[in-house]
C-alpha cells in the first residue's frame, strides 16, 4: 500500500518534531500495511518550506528508518498551498511533485472565506501541471456545492480524501460527504494525512 499524503519529515511543519517521532510514524505505517509514503510537508506561507527543504530532509529520515530495521520507502513530495502555488515558478512546482512523477498535491483551502479556489486550480493546470487535490471533503466551498468539485474532476483533476474522514474523525457531515463523493465517482486516492502517532496517526 502507498500513502501519498503524510507529514513524516521531522521539524519542518506541524508533523513530528524529531527523527524519533518520524521513526515511530514509520513503525505505525508498516503495521497498517504501508510500504511507501510520500513525504508531503506543508509548502505554504506559514512554514516557508520549498522543494529543497524536502530533499535535504530525506536522507537523514531514510537513514533513521533503515537504522531502526524498518522497511519503508519514503519518496519526496509536498502539500502545496493553493495561494502560494500561483506565485511559485513552474520549476519549483515540478520539484514538488509526488515521487518526481507528474502529480502535484495541492491543498484544498479549509477556510470559510475561500471562494473561487477552483480558478487557481485551473490556472495551475493551464501551466502544465497535473493536480491531485488534498482533502476536498474538508473544504467549506465543496461542502456548500459539490458541483465545484465535479467540474474540476471533469477537467482532469484527481481527488485525495483523508482516511479519517470516512471514520468520522472530522464529524458526521464530513463523513457523509465523503461517502457521497465516493458514490459520485469523485474519489481517486485515500491517504492518511498523518502528522503523528496519536492525534493524526497513519492508517
Amino acid at each position: 500500500m502507498i500513502d501519498l499524503h503524510c507529514h513524516i519529515l521531522p521539524g519542518i511543519d506541524d508533523g513530528p518534531e524529531t527523527l524519533e517521532g518520524s521513526v515511530a510514524m514509520a513503525r505505525t505505517h508498516i503495521a497498517a500495511g504501508v510500504a511507501t509514503v510520500a513525504a508531503t510537508p506543508h509548502v505554504d506561507w506559514e512554514y516557508g518550506n520549498r522543494a529543497a527543504d524536502v530533499r535535504e530532509g530525506l536522507p537523514a529520515l531514510r537513514a533513521a528508518i533503515a537504522a531502526a530495521g524498518l522497511d519503508l520507502q519514503v519518496i519526496p513530495g509536498g502539500e502545496v498551498s493553493l495561494t502560494l502555488s500561483a506565485d511559485l515558478p513552474d520549476e519549483e512546482l515540478r520539484a514538488l511533485t509526488l515521487g518526481d512523477g507528474p502529480w502535484l498535491l495541492l491543498e484544498t483551502p479549509l477556510s470559510q472565506g475561500a471562494v473561487g479556489f477552483e480558478r487557481i486550480v485551473q490556472q495551475v493546470q493551464m501551466r502544465g501541471h497535473r493536480v491531485l487535490l488534498a482533502h476536498p471533503e474538508r473544504c467549506p466551498a465543496v461542502q456548500r456545492d459539490v458541483e465545484v468539485l465535479e467540474t474540476l474532476v471533469r477537467g482532469g483533476v484527481l481527488c485525495q480524501l483523508t482516511a479519517g474522514s470516512f471514520t468520522g474523525q472530522f464529524g458526521r457531515e464530513i463523513q457523509r460527504l465523503s461517502l457521497e463523493l465516493v458514490a459520485r465517482g469523485l474519489v481517486h486516492v485515500v491517504a492518511s494525512d498523518s502528522h503523528d502517532t496519536v492525534r493524526r496517526p497513519p492508517g
